[in-house]
C-alpha cells in the first residue's frame, strides 16, 4: 500500500497553488471540479497534497481535525527556507535544524492557511 494524497480545505486556491509550486517547487498535477468544490492536485512521484476550495463554503483551515503538520521533501533544507522566506515571508515555526540521531535537516513554517509544513532533507 502507498500514501495517496492528503486532503486540506484551503481559503485562496490561487495563493495555495503558488505558495506550494513556486516557493517550494511542487508540480501542479491535476484538478477537477465537483459539487462546487475546486480539488487541486499538487505534488510529485511520491504523493500529492489535495487542496480543496469551496468559495461558498465554510470550513476550518490551519491544521483544523487533527492535521499537525505535512511533510515535504527538498533536496536543501536551507536553499527551500530561504526561497520561501524571500517569495512568500511565512510564519517559522522552527528555521533549519539538524536531527543528527535519523539522519535529517529539517525546519517547520507555515502555508498561507497556517498549515505547518516539514521541508525535510535527507542528510544520508
Amino acid at each position: 500500500m502507498d500514501v495517496i494524497h492528503t486532503a486540506l480545505w484551503v481559503s485562496d486556491i490561487d495563493r495555495t497553488i503558488e505558495y506550494y509550486t513556486e516557493g517550494l517547487g511542487l508540480e501542479h498535477n491535476w484538478e477537477f471540479t465537483s459539487d462546487g468544490v475546486r480539488n487541486v492536485y499538487l505534488g510529485g512521484a511520491h504523493g500529492e497534497l489535495q487542496c480543496k476550495y469551496d468559495p461558498d463554503g465554510e470550513y476550518e483551515t490551519g491544521g483544523g481535525g487533527g492535521v499537525d503538520h505535512i511533510a515535504i521533501g527538498v533536496e536543501s533544507t536551507d536553499e527551500a527556507f530561504e526561497q520561501l522566506i524571500e517569495r512568500e515571508d511565512p510564519p517559522v515555526h522552527e528555521p533549519p535544524t539538524t536531527l543528527e540521531q535519523i539522519s535529517r535537516r529539517v525546519a517547520f513554517v507555515e502555508d498561507p492557511d497556517g498549515y505547518v509544513v516539514e521541508l525535510v532533507e535527507r542528510l544520508d
